[in-house]
């Protein structure tokens, strides 16, 4: 075998020793690698990388972080090995409060999260669209309707009431006022209830009266009153009946002067203008009457019905008078006969 010169053994070591290192610094390069959990809006990977730091690695996976993301470290810190790295993008929305309407970004899909995420408080009885507990999707609307209450307290007028009563004390056709009416007052409490500054709803809560309402009361006559010849006549009832005329003379009552009864009614009384007969199943002895013609001559007027007549049945009535001319010129009409008060 031939011997090396020293130049080419010399050669030879230093290939051998620069091969070793080499060798050395790839192995120390290999174990130099990271395995690093990447987790990007809750998707899971596992990576290897030499990166040195965690925005080495984003720049490596090519992934960009906008101002309103997310990541669990900051951008300088260093990589170390089974690191855990979670990145949240942040969703665009639109967020409307009453007439106010802007564009909003979060990380958070769950409506309440978001509310959260934006500082934004509720009140009491403030409404939310969709609910806090819906998901949300990339540009979807949250609307937020601010609501107060108030109580406000009306006064109102109660109208009295008119209430009329009859009366046969007053004439027919006229009225007394015998107590004033005088309107009454109740405190209404309504809630009001505004949307957004607005508005939208009344309800009553309660009222109470503070004043009681009095009625306005009025008697109305229903005494009739006839106008007749002689003036106004109070009635009670009328009736239309056949009249007739008699007198003391034997023709009109079947007696003679000197015989018992003669010249008296069957009540006992003196017969006389004024006292007339009447059927005592239609109008009582002792009633007051006015006795008016329908035939434009004299009324007979006021009387009394205190006789009674064989011939006297029903709707007819026996008016006297003091001579048989009187009697004959009357004959025989209608009359209409007041029973009076």
């Amino acid at each position: 075998m031939e011997e090396l010169s020293p130049n080419k053994a010399n050669r030879f070591k230093i290939l051998t020793v620069l091969a070793i290192a080499a060798s050395l610094s790839l192995r120390a390069y290999m174990n130099s690698a990271k395995n690093i959990i990447l987790e990007v809006d809750g998707k899971t990977e596992e990576i290897s990388t030499y990166a040195e730091t965690v925005e080495d690695l984003l720049d490596e996976e090519e992934i960009l972080l906008d101002k309103f993301d997310y990541i669990s470290f900051t951008l300088d810190t260093k990589l170390e090995d089974n690191m855990k790295i979670t990145i949240k993008k942040a969703k665009l929305y639109t967020l409307a409060i009453g007439d106010v309407m802007e564009e909003i970004n979060s990380i958070y899909t769950r409506v309440g999260d978001v509310v959260n995420d934006l500082n934004i408080s509720l009140g009491e009885l403030d409404y939310i669209e969709p609910a806090l507990d819906e998901k949300l999707s990339y540009g979807d609307e949250i609307k937020i309707t601010r609501v107060q209450e108030e109580v406000e307290e009306v006064e109102e007028v109660i109208p009295h009431e008119s209430i009329v009563q009859k009366s046969d004390k007053l004439d027919n056709g006229t009225t007394k006022v015998i107590q004033e009416g005088e309107d009454g007052v109740k405190i209404k409490k309504l809630k009001k209830v505004f949307e957004n500054g607005q508005l939208v709803e009344k309800i009553l809560i309660g009222e109470e009266i503070v004043k009681e309402a009095i009625p306005k009361i009025t008697e109305k006559g229903t005494k009739a009153v006839a106008k007749t010849s002689r003036g106004n006549v109070r009635y009670k009832s009328v009736f239309t009946m056949t009249a007739t005329a008699y007198d003391n003379s034997y023709a009109s009552t079947g007696k003679r002067p000197g015989e018992k009864y003669w010249g008296l009614t069957a009540m006992g009384t003196k017969a006389r203008v004024g006292a007339v007969a009447v059927d005592p199943r239609v109008i009582p002895l002792g009633t007051k009457l006015y006795v008016e013609s329908l035939d434009g001559t004299k009324d007979y007027g006021f009387c009394v019905a205190e006789d009674t007549g064989g011939a006297i049945k029903g709707s007819k009535i026996d008016l006297f008078f003091n001579t048989a001319g009187e009697v004959k010129r009357f004959g025989r009409r209608k009359v209409k006969v007041y029973i009076l008060d």
